[in-house]
């Protein structure tokens, strides 16, 4: 090294000695041609040659320096400690005069392949001057012999490690001047005309202080053309940017520095190529920015356009046309095409790395896009770039910054032709903005013509669909009364011949009551299972429909209920088992698990499963059957039609109609039977305020007043009001007592105490009506929404304090014969309004009163077209005012009820016969066993009268952790069953196999008061047995012993009664004797 650096400094000496001689003998000659003027020299000549060998030198002194500063240097290696010189390439002349010699490509020739190739051979090296076989591809095809250049020599120890990097130290920071904002000075046409080799050597940083070594170029020459020598302008810029750096520590130095008067074209030109060359951001910095430091350029040969504009005759530019003189035409075409990309995007100065250009020009990535510059990015009015002009942006030396002023919003509108792209651009908008509004507008009218042509498409299918349903179920009703019409003129032979009876026990209820009743609905369809016990009839043969499968133990009970016809009736337990059980067929529709949570009545169900349909048709072929149905529904007609059989049942818009509470109060009031004071169809609130004012005022002595929603069950849809919290009552009876009874029955007497109750009505439901079941209806409000929708009636609760409630099932035969089929007192539930069981035969009636009374209504529904079985609930009590007992009808049920289905299992099992006429439930006499003694010959057979206690619903929760034949067992353990030669005893209905907390029981004993106490014993035993003390479960068990409880002291005292009177008679009896 060094060696290097002595031999730098000789030569710098001689270069020195050499310009300065030079410089003297140009003055020389300039004072020798002044005083010679005559003579006849060639000073111009002279001039001239001198003028190129200062050129050539200076030339070879800028070479020099730039390998000298940029040489790469080497470190010795410790263990081999030789070194070699390191030999500084020579400069290379310029290639001027070899010509373009590149093909045309638009020649169209036919030479072989193997000369095809070697041209395309000569022509890839063409277009690579660096390649090392250029020199002999040159002089065999075109003659041109290159002068030998030496070979660099190359360092051989492998061990050496290579740093690269400036030959002087680092420059040393000021502090304080970090964070400074600046502009770079502009440069003279000097600085411009001295080429990259000068700029190389300026700091990169504006914001650094002097270096502490500055290094310093040797001056060889003045040149007096010029007013500064290159490394002094050099210097010059240096020190402006240090005086700049030291002086922009406040703004008062940015404003006189940004009111500075502009500098020349060339200084601008100058200072731009300064500030892209050192790395300076393209974008003014801002007091907020750091400047960031660049590395030196890694091209060999970079030159800079400014504004877009290339100077081809700056130094860098012309030593990089000659070197790659070679590729013109198509680097003319790159460099074109990066101009025009520059000057649309307004780019101040971009930095070009010539090799990154040439490589890109050979590899032919700029011919696929073509040769057009205004593809579909930046070209022509876009504002981005192509893929073509973003590898172009590649080759540039600063594309960070670059592509960041390019990136900017709005950067295309400020360059070439910004003014035309932003007036396009706007255009464009506008007529985007314009399509797309048209385009959405039209969209809309589409969608809008779609949406109503599906609509009314929908609207045209569904009223076909409408139509063609209303069709069927016209034709099904059709259908339906003709076959009804065959089943009545043919009743009798039908009843009394070998006939198949399709049991369907579905509850035709309305949607929201069946969710309603959600998990006890399919119970309450299949507590029916009594329908089996027809039969017990040799000439019926039964098809009973469950909702859900019917389980092996559940099956297996009723088969051995089934099987007891001929113990029952011979009295012996032992007697074989009966084959009445064979005509039994239990089918379940298969679509019940596709539904599970439709809650569909069982109709439904049945009509949406077509193998269960084609099961009855093959079963029924061939022989007299008809269909008895629960609750009516449209489907019942479906299916009828499907099975072409007639319905024992009224239609089911019959029913629908005479069904609900106003509907059985317009059948009572034909039938010609007293009804409780009231008023029906109701469904506005003035209508009811009004109708209850009225109803108060016509009977004072009523205290409680019902409000019954029309086609609700089970009482769930029942409210009362109670009269004691009417205030004007007592002022009303005072204005009725001063009347005579005939004044009072006027309208003039009773207006007033009308106008009373009507003002406190509506405060009176409002804080004192309460709903029976406030599970369904919470709140009077719910309960009164529910009323004025589906209507309802208004009836007066019995005035007195003993009321005892009948229900008597009624048969109406097709053909006009009425059967009264079962009658019996209810028991009811902790409101008084919810049925929970029945005693039968009832003892609260005159059996001939109530046989008339149910003949009448029975006639009644037959003439509205009521047909099968019908459920009529009475209330009797004893009038406060004549002390005489009346009955009222209060509710008519259309279809096969529980007390009828349990009243037919115990006729079957105990071999009894019900006579309504008489109110009698008589059993053969048990068979007493032989004896040795001789019995008298005039023995006749006696029947004895039984009283059965029938609970349809028992629910316990409870009871389904017990499986039935546990249950069963425990029954046995505390002896509860039935006994057959006693004909009396314990039955049970079992309702389903997997839920099990509901099942029905009968007693059966010698009287009344048996019966109730056996059937409540049986309700707390089983309830002690399945119970635990933290366990109780949820049950209905205690309020039917509390029921059953006031039912047997009313027995008690009504028997104590009975037996005084029966003593005062014989007493009375014996004294007029």
């Amino acid at each position: 090294m060094a060696e290097i650096l002595k031999k730098g400094n000789e030569l710098g000496r001689v270069l020195v000695q050499v310009q300065d001689d030079l410089k003297q003998l140009k003055q020389s000659i300039h004072r020798l041609s002044i005083e010679d003027g005559g003579q006849a020299l060639d000073i111009q000549a002279l001039e001239a040659a001198i003028h190129r060998t200062g050129c050539g030198i200076q030339r070879h002194a800028e070479d020099y320096l730039k390998s000298l500063n940029n040489h790469i240097l080497t470190l010795p290696c410790i263990e081999n400690p030789e070194t070699k010189p390191v030999q500084i390439p020579q400069w290379r002349p310029p290639l001027k005069a070899l010509p373009d010699t590149r093909p045309e490509r638009s020649r169209n020739v036919g030479p072989s392949p193997g000369q095809k190739h070697k041209t395309a051979f000569t022509l890839r090296l063409l277009s690579n001057p660096v390649h090392p076989k250029i020199r002999d591809v040159m002089c065999e095809s075109y003659g041109i012999h290159f002068p030998e250049l030496p070979k660099r020599t190359t360092n051989t120890m492998s061990t050496q490690k290579a740093v690269t990097g400036r030959a002087f130290g680092a420059l040393a920071i000021v502090p304080g001047v970090r964070n400074s904002v600046y502009l770079a000075p502009p440069l003279s046409e000097e600085d411009m005309r001295a080429g990259l080799a000068s700029l190389l050597e300026k700091p990169s940083d504006l914001g650094l202080a002097e270096a502490a070594v500055l290094p310093k170029a040797a001056q060889l020459h003045v040149r007096e053309d010029t007013s500064l020598p290159k490394m002094g302008t050099s210097e010059k810029v240096c020190k402006r940017r240090r005086d700049m750096t030291r002086t922009k520590g406040t703004p008062k130095a940015v404003t006189e520095m940004a009111t500075t008067p502009p500098p020349s074209q060339a200084s601008k030109m100058s200072g731009k190529r300064v500030e892209m060359r050192r790395g300076t951001r393209l974008i003014p910095l801002t007091s907020a920015c750091l400047p960031v430091p660049q590395a030196t350029p890694s091209s060999r040969f970079p030159f800079v356009i400014v504004e877009g504009q290339l100077d081809t005759s700056a130094p860098d530019f012309c030593r990089f046309r000659q070197h790659y003189c070679l590729c013109g035409g198509e680097l003319q075409g790159a460099l074109g095409r990066l101009e025009r990309v520059l000057r649309r995007f307004m780019v101040p100065m971009a930095l070009v790395s010539g090799e990154r250009l040439v490589e890109l020009v050979q590899s032919g990535a700029l011919e696929v896009g073509g040769h057009g510059g205004g593809g579909g990015g930046a070209g022509g009015h876009g504002c981005r770039l192509s893929a073509l002009e973003s590898r172009l942006l590649l080759t540039l030396e600063n594309r960070e910054e670059v592509q960041e002023v390019v990136g900017r919003p709005g950067q295309r509108f400020r360059g070439e032709g910004g003014a035309e792209v932003a007036a396009v651009r706007i255009q464009a908008c506008w007529r985007r903005h314009r399509a797309r509004s048209a385009y959405l507008q039209q969209r809309k009218r589409q969608w809008a013509a779609a949406t109503i042509a599906v609509s009314w498409l929908m609207h045209a299918q569904l009223s076909r669909v409408r139509r063609a349903l209303q069709a069927r179920r016209l034709r099904s009703l059709h259908n339906c009364q003709r076959r009804a019409k065959y089943l009545a003129d043919n009743w009798k032979r039908i009843s009394t011949s070998r006939r198949t009876i399709i049991h369907l026990p579905s509850l035709g209820f309305s949607q929201e009551q069946r969710f309603s009743l959600w998990g006890l609905f399919d119970i309450m369809q299949n507590s029916q299972m009594g329908r089996l016990c027809d039969v017990f009839d040799d000439n019926v043969q039964v098809i009973y429909l469950a909702p859900k499968p019917v389980g092996e133990d559940l099956s297996e009970y009723y088969t051995r209920l089934l099987a007891l016809r001929k113990a029952v009736q011979q009295g012996d337990p032992d007697a074989p088992k009966d084959p009445c059980f064979k005509r039994v067929t239990i089918l379940t529709p298969e679509a019940w698990q596709h539904f599970p949570t439709h809650n569909m009545c069982l109709s439904t169900v049945l009509w949406h499963s077509p193998h269960t349909l084609r099961r009855i048709r093959h079963l029924i072929q061939g022989q007299q059957a008809y269909m008895v149905a629960g609750v009516p529904h449209p489907d019942d007609l479906l299916v009828a039609e499907e099975l072409d059989v007639p319905i024992l049942g009224p239609e089911p818009a019959v029913a629908r109609l005479y069904g609900t509470k106003s509907g059985g109060r317009r059948v009572f009031a034909s039938a010609g039977v007293l009804v409780p004071p009231g008023q029906r169809d109701i469904y506005t609130l003035q209508q009811l305020h009004e109708t209850l004012a009225d109803l108060m005022t016509q009977h004072l002595e009523v205290g409680r007043w019902l409000f019954k929603i029309d086609g609700e069950l089970g009482g769930r849809g029942t409210a009362y009001c109670d009269m004691s919290h009417l205030h004007s009552l007592a002022w009303a009876q005072q204005r009725r007592a001063r009347h005579q009874p005939q004044h009072w029955d006027t309208e003039w007497a009773k207006e007033e105490v009308f106008i009373r109750f009507l003002e406190e009505v509506p405060q009176l439901l409002a804080q004192h009506a309460r709903p029976t079941h406030t599970s369904i209806f919470p709140t009077w409000d719910n309960f009164l929404s529910h009323f004025l929708r589906y209507g309802g009636v208004v009836e007066a609760y019995p005035p007195s304090d003993s009321v005892t409630c009948l229900t008597a099932d009624v048969l109406v035969e097709p053909a006009g014969e009425v059967r009264v089929l079962v009658c019996g007192d209810q028991l009811h539930g902790p409101s008084g309004l919810e049925v929970l069981g029945w005693s039968v035969p009832q003892t609260s009636v005159c059996p001939d009163a109530l046989h008339q009374l149910c003949t009448q209504v029975g006639r009644a529904c037959l003439e509205r077209g009521i047909l099968g079985y019908v459920s009529v609930d009475l209330v009797t009590f004893l009038h406060p005012s004549t002390n005489e007992q009346q009955v009222w009808a209060v509710d008519l049920d259309l279809g096969y009820s529980n007390q009828l289905s349990l009243t037919q299992l115990t006729l079957a099992m105990s071999g009894a016969t019900l006579d309504c006429r008489t109110s009698r439930l008589e059993v053969p006499a048990p068979i007493k066993q032989k004896t040795s003694f001789p019995r008298p010959k005039a023995q006749t057979s006696h029947v004895t009268s039984r009283y059965a206690v029938i609970g349809s619903r028992l629910l316990h929760t409870n009871l389904s952790m017990v499986h039935y034949s546990v249950f069963f067992q425990m029954c046995k353990a505390q002896g509860i069953g039935f006994d057959i030669k006693e004909r009396q005893g314990t039955l049970f209905a079992l309702h389903d196999s997997s839920e099990r907390y509901s099942l029905g029981m009968v007693t059966l004993c010698e009287d009344l008061q048996g019966s109730l106490m056996t059937f409540a014993r049986n309700l707390s035993i089983i309830h002690q047995e399945i119970s635990a003390p933290n366990m109780q479960g949820v049950s209905n068990f205690k309020d039917l012993i509390k029921e059953i409880d006031a039912v047997l002291g009313l027995t008690i005292q009504n028997k104590s009664q009975e037996s005084t009177e029966d003593q005062t008679e014989a007493v009375s009896d014996t004294g007029q004797d």
